[in-house]
């Protein structure tokens, strides 16, 4: 009888342990997915940060007598520009959108951080000292936070990718996801002028 039975649970144990692999597997899958969002999370954090520290310096700036207006109006509408784009992290054109938003925005406070040298009694003002430290250590947590969020993407797209789990990912729909680049043209020195009238 024991022989009989021998080759159903032969059977039922490879299926069990098929199973149990099974849903380890799609565990491992939704918990890196998760730690994907979490980290992403962070990432939009951190440029909320920096956006809420731009608005106050742009207020603080603008009480400021005869400042020029076009300089702020450009980082107005870039900041504009970068809070209205919405990423899903699993669409890499829309991640690639959001970072050339947040380029923009920091390219047209750069320019505006430049045009403030020329006006003494604002760099003298005690909030926009108190932004300048701030913004220094906003980009520091940005910077890291970009860092995090492509190691926690590396970690992902290797379980999806890696035999046998991507089967399961291909199963469950579960696909690579893009990485945080670096803004193009970043690998160039940027090119400082202090010809401010």
């Amino acid at each position: 009888m024991l022989r009989k039975n021998l080759g159903l649970f032969i059977t039922l144990g490879v299926v069990l342990i098929l199973f149990g692999y099974g849903c380890n597997g799609y565990n491992g899958l939704v918990k890196s997915d998760q730690e994907i969002k979490k980290v992403w999370g962070n990432v939009e954090t951190q440029y909320q940060r920096r956006t809420d520290l731009y608005s106050s310096v742009i207020k603080t700036i603008e009480g400021s007598a005869n400042f020029e207006k076009t300089t702020l109006k450009e980082v107005m509408s870039a900041r504009a520009s970068a809070t209205q784009v919405k990423v899903d992290i699993n669409d890499p054109a829309t991640l690639a959108k959001y970072q050339a938003a947040q380029g923009q925005l920091q390219n047209a406070f750069g320019r505006l951080m430049a045009v403030a040298e020329a006006y003494p009694d604002l760099k003298t003002t005690k909030s926009f000292q108190d932004f300048q430290t701030q913004i220094e250590g906003t980009e520091n947590r940005i910077g890291v936070a970009r860092k995090d969020y492509n190691d926690a993407v590396q970690q992902y797209n290797l379980t999806v990718k890696v035999f046998p789990k991507n089967i399961l990912a291909n199963i469950f729909g579960y696909k690579e996801k893009a990485y945080y680049q670096a803004n193009p043209g970043s690998e160039n020195a940027p090119e400082i002028k202090f010809d401010i009238k």
